[in-house]
């Protein structure tokens, strides 16, 4: 099979067809902010209601929330950590090299929001179809699970926060002047 060309396999045809079809609505969808974030909103509203209204499939839901704080907490940190780059500064002084010059360094972000939407959709159907089996379904006494991801949220959030406070990056957009705009 790997000697024969893509374009006289029809399967294969097939296949770089859809992927081609796939990536062309990705990145038309790229620009549309808004109603990418409302429909992952309605996405996620339907798979809670799944889960409401069987009343099972908890561990699903537990893994989900998880797996979005994890993403979430991915999407609020630098791509650079700022306690790293104080080590290296430190160290330098230390050894005698006087740079007290800070630059001017613009928030990059270790998860970017387009991929913080696809993987949190693609997490999101994922969750969704596994709802469709009886397989998936392990009993679990869900209070346990809901206590424990509020009490983990809550610390991560906290020490993310604590985080930020400490090295002074503010990751979201709101609240910030904008230039140029009326």
């Amino acid at each position: 099979m790997d000697d024969i060309p893509i374009n006289e396999n029809p399967i294969l045809q097939r296949i770089n067809n859809i992927q081609n079809t796939y990536q062309k609505y990705l990145d038309q969808s790229t620009p549309c902010v808004k109603e990418r974030w409302i429909a992952f909103g309605v996405l996620l509203v339907i798979f809670m209601v799944r889960i409401l209204s069987t009343q099972a499939w908890y561990i699903i839901c537990y893994g989900l929330g998880i797996y979005l704080l994890n993403l979430f907490l991915a999407f609020l940190q630098p791509k650079f950590d700022p306690s790293l780059e104080q080590e290296l500064n430190k160290e330098s002084l230390e050894a005698g090299e006087d740079d007290t010059t800070e630059e001017f360094r613009p928030f990059i972000r270790r998860l970017p929001e387009f991929k913080f939407w696809y993987r949190s959709t693609v997490a999101t159907t994922l969750s969704l179809l596994l709802t469709l089996t009886e397989l998936t379904d392990v009993p679990v006494f869900w209070p346990i699970l809901l206590m424990y991801f509020i009490l983990l949220f809550i610390l991560t959030m906290r020490r993310q926060i604590q985080h930020m406070m400490k090295y002074r990056y503010v990751p979201l957009d709101i609240g910030k002047k904008k230039y140029g705009s009326k």
